[in-house]
């Protein structure tokens, strides 16, 4: 019998890590941790916070819930946090957000255990690779119907809890035939004004991390779930590229290729962002004569975000004609766009009036290798001028650098009421971790 997909995974994510590499998990890191920090004061982070009691006690980090949880518990309620402002990092191709479900469960097992920040560093890498394999390996017919980040998280989360753990190939291997054998997540939730997503990602944050426990206990699951007969390609992705989860196994870690978002929306509106920041600059004051907006791109972000009128701020973040009216406006969106002042605002409203998107097929044809966006504006004069993005700021393409990394969690932070000298001593702990032994002085700094 041939290896399984999961096997050669195994092989493929025991490859050596440099500290370049760990340090690259670090900025992944504090980036996790201003969102999840963020995400708890929210009604739904002070839900999932809270039931983390419920899920029973320990000594884990729960964030700005304090070191009394349970590894499980402490996974599951991270595991929502880290994606309520929709800020999480994402990766293009793979179409889902590593960070918000493999950071939680590697902190977990790292707590639980006593390992060390060399092994947690690994484990977060090693988790985003996985994660993002299976993830590119789906096709576009899953991603119609499963909010990735929750269907291919538990693959990650268990990947990644797998090898902080050390466990051998049959433990590996196990973990995430348990893992994806429950992994879902539909896309039902975003027609309704309700909290699921964060319910699928603290549920693969922690199906990924008990599968992996479980596995180090001896529980064995099967090595076949993702390209079986009834496994997870055959029931859930029906053009599904079986190949992409093992192509390139000496390619560079998938953690490089992995996107920092700069704006408080869904990432398939931040193209249209960046094209609105060009059109801005340029417009001036002759943004009042504007009597059209037509927004060019692909087609999943037409189908995800053409909302002309958000009623709540989970629509906003997923509208395409209001981010581009509060940037036009503006400039840059802030966390405070997308609630109803900016929502209700007579300019903000009559500028998303007159945008109307359109599938384009040269964005399309590139998507999702790259996202991008074209912003048209017709003008009273009878001009059209147009303002186009071919890669959507924060991609390997057009890179934060780690300045921008750092001061975007600073700002996260702040906005979560930590003062600034805690927000610099968690962030420095944070970015040290690589040169550090043990995750002692991270933890103490952790909100």
């Amino acid at each position: 019998m041939p290896d399984s997909l999961t096997s050669t995974l195994y092989d493929i994510t025991r490859r050596p890590l440099s500290d370049a590499d760990r340090q690259r998990a670090a900025l992944h890191l504090i980036d996790w941790i201003g969102c999840a920090a963020l995400g708890a004061t929210t009604q739904a982070g002070a839900v999932f916070t809270a039931h983390r009691d419920a899920l029973g006690t320990g000594r884990c980090s729960v964030i700005s819930g304090g070191r009394s949880a349970s590894a499980s518990s402490a996974a599951f309620a991270n595991g929502a946090l880290g994606n309520i402002h929709e800020m999480d990092d994402i990766h293009r191709s793979a179409i889902l957000h590593p960070g918000p479900v493999v950071i939680p469960a590697v902190l977990a097992a790292a707590e639980a255990f006593d390992l060390s920040a060399e092994a947690f560093l690994g484990g977060i890498v090693r988790g985003y690779e996985a994660m993002i394999r299976v993830g590119r390996a789906t096709g576009p017919g899953h991603y119609r119907y499963w909010h990735k980040t929750g269907s291919c998280g538990p693959f990650g989360a268990a990947a990644g809890v797998a090898s902080a753990l050390d466990l051998d190939r049959e433990g590996f291997v196990s973990a995430l035939g348990n893992a994806g054998s429950t992994a879902g997540g539909l896309w039902q939730c975003r027609h309704e004004p309700v909290m699921t997503k964060q319910w699928h990602t603290a549920r693969a944050a922690e199906g990924g991390f008990a599968a992996a426990l479980m596995a180090g206990d001896g529980l064995t699951g099967p090595a076949f779930i993702l390209e079986g007969e009834q496994g997870f390609f055959a029931a859930m992705a029906p053009d599904a590229s079986p190949q992409a989860v093992t192509n390139e196994p000496d390619g560079p870690w998938l953690i490089y290729d992995t996107s920092f978002k700069p704006w408080p929306a869904c990432r398939h509106a931040h193209p249209t962002i960046d094209s609105a920041l060009a059109a801005r600059e340029d417009l001036g004051d002759r943004l009042g004569s504007v009597t059209q907006l037509t927004i060019e791109t692909y087609g999943d972000a037409v189908r995800f975000c053409d909302r002309p009128a958000p009623a709540s701020e989970i629509e906003a973040k997923f509208s395409l004609q209001h981010a581009a009216a509060v940037t036009l406006l503006q400039g840059a969106p802030g966390l405070d766009d997308f609630g109803a002042e900016r929502r209700d605002d007579p300019a903000v409203a009559a500028l998303r009036d007159k945008a109307h998107v359109v599938i384009a097929e040269d964005f399309e044809a590139r998507y999702p290798n790259h996202y991008g966006a074209a912003l048209i504006a017709q003008l009273e004069d009878g001009r059209c001028l147009r303002f186009e993005t071919r890669d959507a700021s924060g991609d390997p393409a057009r890179l934060l650098d780690d300045t921008a990394i750092r001061a975007k969690a600073a700002t996260l932070l702040a906005a979560a009421g930590l003062e600034a000298g805690a927000i610099d001593a968690l962030i420095d702990a944070t970015l040290a971790l690589p040169e550090a032994g043990d995750l002692s002085a991270f933890l103490r700094h952790l909100p």
